[in-house]
């Protein structure tokens, strides 16, 4: 097995990674190599953008033959080390443990949603029907990270999913914002969306957790292009000073740091969601990562210590007992708040002790719905292992 490649082999029913550099010149067939030879139901791809992800889906229809395919680029990667770069992670999910069926929404500005809720509601029948000994399930939607479409998406999607779990995440460029892509089956797409439903030999538990907790300091969006997810004025001011007020920064220091560090919350379903700012423009604008409208209220939020936090998160994910894998969305802005504040190694070491892996998004699904800052994921036990409801 080639040296560079990062493998994750554990027992025949449960997913099983691997990661390899980007550049490889042999990377689906090392990747193929170190997910075992045991037949394979889903492969996930997540890609650096440095990758050459034509070639790498179209020779991993080949490698995989019996499996659907399933690729995104990233904005980071998460593999047996943590946070990683530069890298192609690998995720297997094998015959004997699971069984998945794929939906591509193509034209995300064009979906008709009754005509993709009737497709659910077919999948979820037909998967339910296929494997009566895989008594579990859950939902992942890989989406355009550039679409602005994710709470459009995922807002329709409850009464196809009924009470099947989703998470999700979108994909990804780094840090450069202009160019993502996904694909299935060989088949390159922008755009679109893939949502997949997996049953599962395993329990499973869905999660979503972010790092921040509510202020007193609240503003109001007063003035919002929501198609284009733009805020020009929140308190009848000009929106970035404003914020950079609110925040006690100088309005032209501005930076993904400022917006990581201090983002807004808003307050849905009884609970505090993010609503992370991208970028400001040229005329003082700033640019959200969420849907956004005037008149909602935002909350600034304050952040916790991200590696302590995500520490005693994980360990509520171990009870009752140790899961064998996550499989994550984890937003890009926490890597970078993880980098300014010198917490990668921490970091990474927890995601490599509890067995996660997935990739850097730019944005992240739960449920109905899209939100940033935050990890989602799910999280596969021992066959057998009792979960709470």
């Amino acid at each position: 097995m080639d040296g560079d490649c990062r493998p994750s082999v554990v027992a025949a029913h449960a997913l099983r990674s691997a990661s390899v550099a980007a550049d490889h010149p042999m990377a689906i067939p090392v990747l193929s190599d170190a997910l075992g030879r045991d037949p394979l139901s889903l492969v996930l791809l997540y890609c650096s953008p440095k990758a050459d992800f034509r070639s790498l889906v179209s020779h991993a229809t080949v490698a995989f033959p019996e499996a659907r395919v399933v690729a995104c680029t990233t904005a980071g990667e998460i593999d047996e080390t943590g946070y990683a770069e530069d890298r192609i992670v690998a995720i297997g999910l094998p015959k004997a443990g699971f069984d998945a069926r794929s939906i591509l929404v193509k034209d995300l500005d064009k979906v008709d949603h009754r005509d993709l809720i009737g497709r659910l509601i077919l999948a979820r029948s037909e998967l339910g029907a296929s494997r009566l000994e895989l008594p579990h399930e859950f939902a992942l939607v890989l989406i355009d990270g550039l679409s602005r479409q994710e709470d459009q998406l995922v807002g329709c999607l409850p009464p196809g999913l009924g009470p099947v779990p989703l998470f999700g995440g979108s994909a990804g460029d780094g840090a450069r914002f202009e160019n993502t892509l996904l694909a299935i089956d060989g088949t390159i797409h922008r755009h679109a969306a893939v949502l997949t439903l997996v049953r599962s030999l395993s329990p499973v538990r869905v999660f979503s957790h972010d790092h921040f907790a509510p202020t007193s300091v609240r503003m109001v969006v007063t003035r919002a292009d929501p198609a284009n997810r733009i805020v020009s004025q929140i308190n009848a001011e000009p929106a970035a000073a404003e914020y950079a007020r609110l925040v006690g920064k100088d309005p032209g220091q501005l930076s993904p740091f400022t917006f990581a560090a201090h983002p807004v919350v808003v307050r849905l379903g009884g609970r505090h969601h993010v609503r992370s700012i991208q970028q400001v423009t040229p005329s003082g604008d700033l640019v959200f990562f969420s849907a956004i409208d005037e008149g909602v209220v935002l909350t600034v939020a304050e952040p916790c210590d991200m590696a302590s936090h995500l520490s005693s998160k994980l360990e509520e994910l171990a009870r009752p007992a140790q899961p064998d894998a996550l499989l994550v969305c984890d937003c890009i802005l926490r890597r970078i708040e993880a980098g300014e504040k010198q917490m990668t190694n921490r970091i990474s070491r927890l995601l490599s002790e509890h067995r996660v892996t997935g990739f850097s998004t730019y944005g992240e699904q739960f449920g109905a719905m899209h939100v940033n800052q935050t990890m989602t994921g799910v999280a596969f036990y021992p066959p057998g292992t009792e979960l709470s409801a």
